[in-house]
């Protein structure tokens, strides 16, 4: 994944993209920093807090929106 994945988002100037980080508390802790690092997301802020997955036992997940 590379910055250039922003502009390969098909989304309309006013819809919002959603990517959406499942895995363990660990898993996604690292997912969102490589995004941070990658430039996908402009501030760790963009993620909403990281939750229990309600569909997957002993996973977490968060949220970025685009």
């Amino acid at each position: 994944m590379s910055s250039e994945f922003n502009e390969l988002l098909p989304v309309a100037q006013d819809d919002r993209a959603q990517l959406w980080i499942i895995g363990t508390r660990d898993q996604v802790i690292f997912t969102m920093n490589e995004l941070y690092v990658r430039r996908v997301a402009t501030d760790r802020v963009q993620f909403t807090p990281i939750i229990p997955a309600p569909f997957a036992a002993g996973k977490y997940m968060t949220v970025l929106v685009r």
